[in-house]
């Protein structure tokens, strides 16, 4: 089973509606698009290479976001993230991501620890070989099987979401010599928990987990 298959347009099969708004979302949490810029369909089908229907759909979606803000007679404009959203996002995301790994603890299906057991081995494997890029599509994913074996769909797609704001905003980041070992460790103990069936250990190895990450960025 290939669980990391890497691709540089992982939604090259999903509607153009879709692909645009991750494109546009991308865009805005990665500054490309700034914080009160007007967003017009005519330039975002020249800039994009699209036509109108999918551009009102992808400005809705990012309304609904809350990314982008329509204007009565005015249009559309970006909203963005500030510094503050992220630092809020972060003691939100926390708050989240303990209860997960306390509910994918509990619940957790044979199927998901194998794969969650596959997955670590993946991050020893890569510490070794000191590739970020790899561990950070990994770490990722490390994430996901938790959000999927919490069995709550409404906390799975809030962390799905926070995970996606995250990965934009800290592209460009720097990492530390010892990057690699820290992160390793940190889900050691997440996993650690997992195998023996503790969910506090497992939410207080979560917690130093998201308050490193928070100082790492």
């Amino acid at each position: 089973m290939v669980l990391y298959k890497h691709s540089d347009d992982p939604k090259a099969n999903a509607p153009i509606s879709s692909n645009l708004y991750s494109q546009l979302q991308r865009d805005i949490l990665m500054g490309k698009l700034k914080p009160g810029q007007k967003l017009t369909e005519q330039v975002i089908c020249k800039e994009y290479k699209v036509s109108r229907t999918p551009v009102r759909e992808a400005l809705r979606q990012l309304e609904m976001e809350g990314l982008v803000e329509n204007i009565l007679n005015r249009g559309a404009f970006v909203i963005g993230l500030t510094q503050q959203d992220f630092q809020d996002l972060f003691e939100l995301r926390k708050i989240y991501e303990i209860q997960a790994v306390k509910w994918a603890i509990q619940r957790i299906t044979d199927e998901e620890m194998d794969a969650l057991d596959e997955t670590f081995e993946f991050m020893e494997f890569y510490t070794l070989r000191n590739d970020i890029d790899k561990m950070l599509t990994i770490n990722a994913g490390f994430h996901q099987i938790i959000y999927g074996a919490s069995h709550n769909r409404m906390l799975k797609q809030v962390l799905t979401s926070y995970q996606t704001y995250f990965k934009y905003h800290s592209q460009g980041n720097s990492y530390a010599d010892n990057y690699l070992t820290n992160v390793l460790e940190e889900h050691r103990m997440i996993f650690k928990a997992f195998i023996e069936k503790d969910p506090e250990s497992g939410a207080e190895a979560m917690e130093r987990h998201i308050e490193n990450s928070k100082k790492r960025r």
